[in-house]
């Protein structure tokens, strides 16, 4: 498994990923669609992506890579998301997470299995209540879900989410420039960039079976073709 995910020509992510990226770069709203599988019940996580910088990962940030991500306006995050794919954190698996966020705040969350160690990342500081980051999986070498978040979270036709610290790059281009530093700081300070001695990716499945029902970036339901999200045409 890893041996395939690490052999994807980082052209082909490339190529992939360009679509997706370009969508992200003049989205201004990404909403998460999924369902609870226990209750039946429909959940919506809405965000703001407007004006943030997207990073297309094709090889040099991570091994294996692919994927695409950007940090929302962590204020802006309101409503519900179930997360199904299993994740390990510290020796404990956490699976069929519940989120809650009401303003930018969780305000609710359960998991199904590694309770407390799901309440142990979100009750670190005020930041691992709030949300650092949202991306799409895109490396379709990946067929068997692992439970290392840096292998889960590229799988293609997943989406991931991360419980606590920003990415500052998303926000200023220059994040360690004089400029760049005194930017992050303001974006801190009113809320829209987080900050957090946290950053856990928790991944959902889109795929057929996965909790996973519906991404849109605005208007636009994104699809999902030989393993990988993609626009439709």
């Amino acid at each position: 498994v890893i041996v395939n995910a690490s052999i994807v020509d980082p052209r082909m992510l490339e190529d992939v990923e360009e679509d997706i990226y370009r969508e992200l770069d003049k989205g201004k709203t990404i909403r998460i669609q999924t369902t609870h599988p226990e209750t039946g019940n429909s959940l919506e996580l809405k965000m703001s992506i407007e004006n943030r910088n997207i990073v297309k990962c094709t090889g040099e940030r991570n091994f294996p890579d692919g994927e695409v991500f950007t940090s929302p306006d962590a204020n802006t995050v309101h409503g519900e998301i179930f997360v199904d794919l299993p994740v390990s954190y510290s020796g404990v698996t956490i699976q069929g997470i519940y989120l809650k966020f009401e303003n930018g705040v969780i305000r609710d969350y359960r998991a199904r299995s590694g309770h407390d160690a799901l309440s142990k990342i979100i009750e670190t500081d005020e930041g691992s209540h709030r949300l650092g980051e949202v991306a799409l999986g895109m490396n379709n070498g990946i067929e068997k879900v692992l439970k290392h978040p840096l292998f889960v979270e590229k799988v293609g036709g997943t989406l991931h989410i991360a419980i606590g610290a920003s990415y500052p790059e998303c926000f200023v281009s220059d994040p360690a420039s004089e400029a760049g530093k005194a930017e992050t700081e303001s974006l801190f300070k009113k809320g829209i960039l987080n900050r957090s001695a946290q950053h856990v990716d928790i991944v959902t499945d889109f795929r057929p079976g996965g909790a996973g029902k519906a991404v849109y970036i605005d208007d636009t339901r994104l699809v999902i073709k030989n393993n990988i999200w993609a626009i439709p045409s």
